[in-house]
């Protein structure tokens, strides 16, 4: 009788053991699934390039990521130059008029569109903003862009009757003749180049002023000699 009872005691304390160990596990695999949805940026530790490439599909192909914004940044303004400079242009006989609604939909073309894309791809949040004019969203953000586009387009558009003058007079042609038409590709090219100086003339001048608060505060902080 004494051995049935321990048998049944050895019994009831492997249940209770499997019991524990299948709790337990549960518990764990509980908190880990609580981690998992609460992980941001805050929160986690820092990943490198390296350590997330191993983690995702490689492609035989590499190719930098500043050339990938690059290719979008252009690809847009190529995009913007094809349905409207070439789709409106037999329709709007008028230069100027032509000008604005590019600009106009180049500045909309950047703020909702590239951007947003540009956002989108960055591996983290705000890593992509030193490629845009004006990376803030907000209301304000499309009548700068507006702006933006503009000055740039005028650049483009003065780089284009440059070009032009210069290979009139290279080649000898007629002063009214038009050897270099406004096409996607090239547009694309100026546009991005003008972009691209402009926002890194702001950096400069942001680094500048950064530069001289700085200096300005350790000045500041002097004690004064008496």
């Amino acid at each position: 009788m004494s051995r049935e009872r321990r048998k049944k005691e050895q019994q009831e304390a492997a249940d209770r053991e499997r019991k524990e160990a299948a709790a337990s596990y549960y518990e764990l695999k509980t908190q880990a699934v609580e981690d998992l949805v609460s992980a941001n940026e805050e929160n986690s530790p820092p990943v490198s390039r390296e350590e997330i490439r191993k983690y995702t599909s490689r492609s035989r192909l590499k190719v930098a990521d500043w050339v990938k914004l690059l290719a979008i940044k252009w690809w847009f303004a190529a995009a913007v130059c094809f349905f409207f400079i070439w789709g409106l242009g037999t329709y709007v006989p008028h230069t100027l008029d032509l000008l604005v609604i590019t600009g106009v939909s180049l500045g909309f073309v950047t703020d909702l569109l590239t951007n947003n894309v540009l956002r989108f791809i960055a591996p983290t949040k705000g890593a992509n903003d030193r490629w845009m004019m004006y990376p803030k969203k907000g209301f304000i953000s499309l009548p700068l862009n507006l702006l933006h586009a503009g000055v740039v387009l005028f650049l483009v558009y003065t780089a284009y009757n440059a070009l032009n003058v210069l290979i009139i007079s290279l080649g000898g042609l007629e002063a009214d003749a038009v050897p270099l038409g406004v096409e996607p590709i090239l547009f694309g090219l100026l546009y991005l180049g003008f972009d691209m100086l402009l926002i890194t003339l702001k950096h400069v001048a942001q680094n500048m002023l950064r530069d001289a608060e700085k200096k300005a505060g350790s000045a500041g902080n002097r004690p004064v000699r008496k």
